[in-house]
């Protein structure tokens, strides 16, 4: 049937415009399409380490751990500088951060500052405190030392500090009680130590190591040491993608050796060496560190030194 010539013929163009409007409809419809199917890329997860500061160094020393857990986890990580302790507390409750490594004396204030959940400890092979004095000294046992003076190291640290502070309370001498406690860094103590300036020296076993290599003429002699130390510990932040944070310590539990010797590539990181990963750690491993605390007269709502 021929159409009346008073019927409206309607055309694609009478509906959508001309050609170029529908082009770009089009070209509209397919980029939704296309956004709407793209896969939305995680956030990496960024990993901290408390001792160190500057981006630099911090790549020196994990940046093959950082790809090798990569690899391994199948998530993306980031290094992340913190310049401080604190910072890193900072970092952890403003959600900047996910993984922070951390010292044992550490770990107990980041945990009741942010709540910060143990991933895995990383086992430091001969970590311990002890109390150090000249082998040809007056000092020959801890009992000794009631009234003098005794040195420690790093304000805070583990091993150099809370340590031998806990040392000795462990052989019945009360922080700044019995003796007085001064912070002095380690060479300066050692060379006030031979001087006979002060009693004795609180250090780890490395550093022992250390001092008789620099002090070869002078001969020491540890006359307390205290049990193995709790292990340095990697956290994550209490809120961080839980998956993410699965699929890395799967990485450690299934792959702890390989990781082990991308982190053995950093120099500092030799204190690692013969050392491993521990899964089973729980928050209670630390009540050594928190007596540790109260044996200097504080608590663990802040960083000793701040």
């Amino acid at each position: 049937m021929t159409p009346n010539c008073d019927t409206p013929v309607y055309t694609a163009t009478h509906f959508f415009g001309d050609h170029s409007m529908i082009r770009s409809l089009l070209a509209a419809t397919a980029a939704l399409a296309l956004t709407v199917a793209a896969p939305v890329l995680a956030d990496p997860l960024k990993f901290a380490v408390t001792d160190i500061e500057g981006l630099e160094a911090l790549q020196q020393e994990f940046a093959a751990f950082e790809t090798a857990l990569e690899e391994i986890s199948g998530e993306e990580i980031e290094l992340f500088a913190v310049s401080s302790r604190t910072a890193a507390v900072e970092a952890l409750n403003q959600g900047q951060v996910d993984l922070v490594l951390t010292g044992p004396a550490e770990y107990a204030v980041i945990k009741e500052l942010t709540d910060a959940q143990i991933v895995t400890a990383w086992q430091r092979p001969n970590y311990y405190a002890q109390i150090v004095a000249l082998s040809e000294g007056p000092v020959k046992t801890v009992q000794d030392l009631k009234g003098k003076t005794v040195t420690f190291g790093s304000v805070g640290s583990t091993s150099q500090h809370l340590g031998p502070a806990q040392v000795l309370s462990d052989f019945g001498l009360a922080y700044n009680t019995d003796y007085m406690p001064q912070i002095i860094s380690r060479n300066v103590a050692v060379e006030a130590l031979i001087r006979g300036d002060v009693a004795a020296v609180g250090m780890n076993e490395g550093h022992l190591a250390s001092i008789r290599e620099a002090f070869p003429e002078q001969s020491f002699t540890v006359i307390a040491r205290g049990r193995d130390l709790p292990n340095d510990i990697l956290v994550a932040r209490a809120d961080a993608d839980a998956e993410a944070v699965a699929a890395v310590k799967a990485a450690f539990v299934e792959n702890g050796e390989t990781l082990m010797q991308a982190v053995l590539q950093g120099d500092d990181n030799q204190k690692y060496k013969g050392g491993f990963f521990l899964s089973e750690v729980k928050d209670g491993d630390y009540d050594y560190v928190r007596s540790m605390y109260q044996t200097i007269g504080v608590d663990t709502s802040s960083f000793v030194g701040n």
